[in-house]
């Protein structure tokens, strides 16, 4: 069982659980420029989306961090925007997906369900991983929620 985890946003951190059973983790960034027009960077993700499942040899779940409250207006059409694309791409690949909530992940990474980016970066770091910020720890610390405590998403 394979499996991608996903912290949506501009700067999306990613955790992907191998066949094999290594995992690996990054960022990529979905930042447009002024030349470009507003949904290049929703079909930039969904292309990425595309690349990852073509050179991972496939993943059959994707868990994605589940954000419930925005710091603003354009917070949330954005993260409502990788939200349908991720949607839409799961649908047309067969691919099981799930949400969840931040709290969850931060109390199983750190204990708090409140805990700051710092120690969503300490923890992952505990755990063996150099995550180059806190999208990635958050990506790493969904993958290892699912693993933990579902064995994967149901």
């Amino acid at each position: 069982m394979s499996i991608l985890a996903l912290d949506l946003g501009t700067r999306t951190g990613w955790a992907l659980l191998t066949r094999d059973r290594a995992i690996t983790s990054g960022v990529v960034d979905f930042r447009q420029d002024r030349w470009q027009g507003g949904g290049m960077r929703f079909l930039r993700f969904r292309g990425w989306l595309d690349e990852v499942h073509r050179l991972s040899g496939g993943f059959e779940q994707l868990i994605y961090e589940q954000v419930r409250r925005h710091a603003g207006t354009d917070a949330s059409h954005l993260y409502g925007g990788w939200l349908a694309i991720l949607e839409v791409w799961c649908e047309q690949n067969s691919i099981a997906y799930a949400g969840v909530p931040v709290g969850t992940i931060k109390r199983h990474a750190t204990g708090k369900g409140n805990a700051p980016k710092e120690a969503m970066i300490a923890a992952a770091r505990a755990r063996g991983f150099s995550p180059a910020d806190d999208n990635e720890a958050d990506a790493i610390a969904i993958l290892l929620w699912a693993l933990e405590t579902r064995g994967g998403v149901q």
